[in-house]
C-alpha cells in the first residue's frame, strides 16, 4: 500500500482552512490561481508538502501558464528539513525526482517574472539527475541550489521569500546538525551563520516578522543553539500566525521547552493538535503529514510530564496510539512504520513518571510483535520496571530478558525522527539494570549503571522532544538522596535544571518542577537556606500547574523526606549530613550565588 495524496480542493471555497494573511504577489491576473498559490506556499513552509501540492495544482487550474505554481510543486514534492534525500525510499525518490523535473521543464516553457523565473532556474540545480541512486549528484545538487539561492537572496535583498528560501536551501545542507552544541559553536560543514543572517534581515522588516516561513525556520537555526532564547520573540510571532496550520502552531514549542517555559509548550501543541484534527476530517490520515499528526501529540506527552500533568500527558499519548492503526503504519511508501511505530508505546513513559506501577505491569503487549516491534519492547522495558519498583525483583528479571530480546530484533531502520530506537532504547537497557540492582541493595553498581543510562541519554543526537522521554538524573537524583548522598544529588539536580555550565545547552532542563524539588531538598538538607528559599519560589510556580503531588524528582524513590519540617525545625537530627563517601559541598552556582 503507498500513501495518495490529495488533489481536489473544496466544493465551497470559502470552506478552505484558514491560513492567516500571508500572500506573494505573483505574475497572475487570475484571482483563484493567486489565491491558491498562496495557500500553497504557506502549507510549504508548514511542511504540509502534499497539501501545498494540491494547492499549487489548483492555482495551475486557473492558469496554466503559472511558472511559479510548477516551482512550487517542484519546491514541496523535494527534500525538506525534516527528511532529506537520505530519508526517500527508493521508489518515493524515484517518482519525486521525475514530477520535480517535469515541473521544471514546463516551468521555462510557461510565463513568470524575472525573480520567478530565477527561482525555477536556481531550483533546477537540485535535481542535477533523473538517476534517484546517484547521491553524490543529488548532494552536490543541494550545493549549487544552496549557492544559487544565496546569490539571488544578495542580489534581491528586500525580497524576504527569497531570503527565506535561500535561508531554508543553507540549512538543508546539514539538517539538525547546523550547531555543535558541546561548542555552542556552527557544527563542520553548517551554514547556519549565513542562514540566520538571512533570516535576521527578514525578521528586521514588518513584512519579516510575520512571514511564516521566516518565523518557522528561524526557531529551527536557533533551537540547536547556545542561546534558543533569541527565538522566544519569533516563537510568540508564530504562535497564531497561521491558525489552521497545525504544525505551525506547535512550533513554538520547540523553544518554549528549552527555556523552561513547559505550560506555553502544552498549549501550543494542544491548538496544533486541534487544527490536525480538522486537518485530518477533511484528507483523512493515510498521508505523510500523519508524522507531523504525530510529533505534535508527542510534544504535547512531553510538556506535560515536565508540567506534571498527568491527565494530559495520558489523554495525548492515547490519542496517540489510537490514530496509529496497523493501516496507518502498514503504508509500505513512504515506509510509515519506521517513521511512525515508535510512537505508539508512549503511555508506557507518562506511566513511569507518574510512578502508575500496576498499570504499568497491565500493559497488554501487542498481537503483532513484527509491526510493533519497538512497542513490544517498550513494554516488556516497562513492566520490568513496574515490578521492579514494587520490588518484585524475581517478576523483573524474568522481564527484562523477554525486554532484550525484544530490542535485538528491533531494526535499524527504525527511528523516532532523528534517533533509532535502538539508541534511544539502550538508554532503557542502562536504567532497568540501575534499578534491579537499586532494589536488590547494590548500590554502587546501581549508580555506575544509572551513570550509564546518562551518558547515552546525553549523547542522543539532538531532538525536540528529546528522544528520551524522562530525564535520566531525575532518577539517579532521586535515589542518591534515598541513600543520603545529599551533595552529590545536588550536583546532579544543579546540572539538570541548567544552573552550572556541566551540560550541553539542549540536555538542559530549566525551572522543570522535577528537579527544582530535588534541588530545594539538597539544599535544605545542606543547610544553604538563602538558595533553598530562592529555589522554594520557583519550585511554588512550577508545581502550581501540576495535577499530582510532587515528592520526588523521580517515582522509583520510595522513601519521601519531610522538607518543610526539616527547613522550619532547622534541627541538625533533621537536616541530614551527607552520607560518607560524599564529595566536599560543592560551590554555590553562579546564578544563585547572589
Amino acid at each position: 500500500m503507498s500513501i495518495s495524496v490529495p488533489r481536489t480542493a473544496p466544493a465551497v471555497d470559502d470552506e478552505y482552512y484558514d491560513l492567516g494573511s500571508f500572500s506573494r504577489p505573483i505574475s497572475t491576473w487570475v484571482d483563484m490561481a493567486q489565491r491558491w498559490f498562496d495557500r500553497g506556499l504557506v502549507w510549504a513552509y508548514a511542511f504540509n508538502h502534499d497539501e501545498a501540492i494540491a494547492c499549487f495544482e489548483q492555482a495551475l487550474h486557473h492558469d496554466s501558464a503559472l511558472a511559479v505554481a510548477r516551482w512550487g510543486i517542484a519546491y514541496a514534492i523535494g527534500p525538506n528539513y525534516n527528511k532529506g534525500w537520505d530519508a526517500f525510499d527508493p521508489r518515493d525518490r524515484q517518482i519525486s525526482l521525475r514530477r520535480a523535473r517535469a515541473e521544471l521543464a514546463r516551468a521555462r516553457t510557461s510565463s513568470g517574472s524575472e525573480v520567478e523565473m530565477a527561482l525555477v532556474d536556481a531550483l533546477s540545480l537540485r535535481y542535477p539527475t533523473d538517476d534517484p541512486d546517484d547521491e553524490a549528484a543529488l548532494a552536490a545538487g543541494m550545493a549549487d541550489y544552496a549557492d544559487a539561492m544565496t546569490a539571488l537572496a544578495a542580489a534581491r535583498p528586500d525580497d524576504a521569500d527569497v531570503s527565506t528560501l535561500a535561508a531554508d536551501a543553507l540549512i538543508n545542507l546539514t539538517a539538525w546538525q547546523l550547531w555543535d552544541t558541546g561548542t555552542g559553536n556552527p557544527a563542520p560543514g553548517s551554514r547556519v551563520v549565513d542562514a540566520l543572517a538571512l533570516l535576521d534581515q527578514v525578521l528586521s522588516t514588518p513584512q519579516g516578522r510575520e512571514h511564516p516561513g521566516a518565523l518557522h525556520f528561524y526557531i529551527h537555526v536557533m533551537e540547536m543553539s547556545a542561546h534558543p532564547e533569541h527565538a522566544l520573540p519569533a516563537a510568540d510571532a508564530l504562535r497564531d500566525l497561521v491558525p489552521d496550520a497545525g504544525h505551525l502552531r506547535h512550533m513554538p514549542s520547540h523553544i518554549d521547552v528549552l527555556c523552561g517555559e513547559y505550560h506555553p509548550a502544552v498549549q501550543a501543541n494542544l491548538a496544533a493538535v486541534e487544527a490536525d484534527r480538522r486537518f485530518v476530517e477533511a484528507r483523512g490520515p493515510l498521508n505523510f503529514y500523519s508524522l507531523y499528526r504525530a510529533h505534535d501529540l508527542h510534544f504535547a506527552v512531553y510538556a506535560a510530564m515536565f508540567a506534571g500533568q498527568s491527565r494530559l500527558a495520558l489523554a495525548a499519548a492515547e490519542e496517540l496510539h489510537d490514530q496509529l492503526t496497523p493501516e496507518v503504519l502498514s503504508v509500505a511508501s513512504p515506509p510509515m512504520a519506521d517513521w511512525l511505530e515508535a510512537f505508539v508505546p508512549l503511555r508506557v513513559h507518562v506511566l513511569i513518571r507518574f510512578g502508575r506501577w500496576e498499570d504499568l505491569i497491565a500493559q497488554p503487549l501487542p498481537t503483532d510483535s513484527v509491526l510493533y516491534c519497538t512497542t513490544t519492547a517498550t513494554i516488556h522495558y516497562g513492566r520490568a520496571m513496574g515490578y521492579a519498583a514494587t520490588d518484585r525483583l524475581d517478576q523483573a528479571r524474568r522481564e527484562q530478558r523477554p525486554f532484550e530480546a525484544a530490542y535485538s530484533r528491533i531494526p535499524e531502520s527504525r527511528t523516532l525522527f532523528n534517533n533509532t530506537a535502538r539508541d534511544i532504547l539502550a538508554v532503557g537497557l542502562a536504567m532497568l539494570d540501575g534499578e534491579i540492582a537499586y532494589r536488590a541493595g547494590d548500590f554502587e553498581r546501581s549508580f555506575a549503571y544509572l551513570r550509564t543510562a546518562i551518558e547515552r541519554d546525553d549523547s542522543l543526537p539532538y531532538d525536540e522532544p528529546w528522544g528520551w522521554m524522562q530525564p535520566t538524573r531525575h532518577a539517579l537524583g532521586a535515589l542518591l538522596l534515598e541513600q543520603g548522598r545529599v551533595a552529590e544529588a545536588a550536583e546532579v539536580y544543579a546540572a539538570d535544571l541548567g544552573l552550572d555550565p556541566t551540560l550541553a545547552r539542549p540536555c538542559r532542563h530549566p525551572n522543570n518542577v522535577w528537579s527544582l524539588h530535588g534541588y530545594h531538598e539538597c539544599l535544605v538538607r545542606l543547610g544553604r537556606q538563602a538558595e533553598a528559599h530562592i529555589i522554594a519560589g520557583q519550585l511554588e510556580l512550577a508545581r502550581a500547574r501540576a495535577d499530582v503531588a510532587i515528592e520526588a524528582s523521580c517515582a522509583c524513590r520510595l522513601e519521601v523526606f519531610d522538607v518543610g519540617a526539616a527547613a522550619e525545625s532547622g534541627r541538625e537530627a533533621d537536616i541530614a549530613a551527607p552520607g560518607e563517601g560524599d564529595p566536599a559541598e560543592p560551590e554555590p552556582p553562579a546564578c544563585c550565588a547572589h
